[in-house]
């Protein structure tokens, strides 16, 4: 990567979310031309959603700095084909989201979708996600006294370093987790497939507002389950930094030649 090379930068935690600073500062020391285009307020859990029924709206806070009223992916989406429409970006870095994006987590993930929809528009992209530390299952936001920043901004140069350096196949984006552990006690990197846990880890939980009505808050509930020794899971459990490659085409083509051999 070099200095005038264009790096986009999208999250779904928000404009003001530490771990877009640590990610801002780690792509200042590799480029100067860094913009930064994310939601004005917390978009996680929006997936690839579109705000189909209302407006996006943009407001730009600083030279090459912009908060979206919209989604992760519409992030992405503005920035490409309005607010830096002269020069696509070389590189779209997503996160760092507060919390794991492993497994079916993925599927939830706005930001993992910021760089999916970067992907999509020709552009290489990868996602970062700084695990919880044990114990800690908050969704909410300020609470970060049990989540190790300092590990993503030890390690998230060498790791970004490393991977642009390796370049990004075409339809394929990559999904790094940081362990939940202090940046000495990361025993390395290695490279992943994507797990998958017990169901139930994502429930609707109960609750009564002061006016005795009941609504629901979904509950950050992992269930424990032998995970494969490849996987992002094991990875991250094992104290290493997770790879996942990813990519667009959904197909499950084994199924496919099934099917194909059924009907012949």
């Amino acid at each position: 990567m070099h200095a005038g090379d264009r790096i986009l930068l999208v999250n779904d935690d928000g404009i003001d979310a530490p771990g877009l600073a640590v990610l801002e500062a780690a792509a200042r020391e590799l480029s100067n031309d860094v913009w930064v285009v994310a939601p004005e307020d917390n978009q996680s859990g929006a997936s690839h959603s579109l705000s189909i029924q209302e407006p996006m709206r943009v407001k730009k806070l600083g030279d090459k700095r912009y908060a979206v009223r919209g989604t992760p992916t519409e992030c992405t989406l503005l920035a490409v084909h309005e607010l830096i429409r002269d020069r696509k970006p070389t590189v779209c870095l997503s996160g760092i989201n507060r919390g794991p994006n492993l497994a079916e987590d993925s599927v939830y993930s706005g930001t993992v979708a910021a760089a999916r929809e970067a992907v999509q528009l020709g552009i290489p992209a990868i996602a970062f996600s700084q695990v919880f530390a044990p114990g800690e299952k908050d969704f909410s936001l300020g609470a970060d006294k049990k989540i190790h920043w300092e590990t993503a901004e030890h390690w998230i140069l060498p790791v970004l370093r490393k991977l642009l350096g390796s370049g990004l196949d075409s339809g394929v984006f990559l999904n790094v987790n940081f362990p939940g552990l202090q940046p000495a006690e990361v025993q390395g990197i290695r490279y992943t497939i994507q797990g998958q846990r017990p169901p139930g880890c994502y429930i609707p939980q109960r609750q009564v507002d002061d006016q005795g009505n009941d609504f629901y808050r979904i509950l950050l509930s992992y269930a424990e389950g032998d995970s494969h020794p490849d996987s992002d899971l094991r990875a991250v459990s094992d104290g290493y930094i997770s790879v996942t490659p990813l990519k667009l085409d959904l197909t499950a083509y084994e199924t496919r030649s099934a099917l194909l051999r059924k009907s012949a």
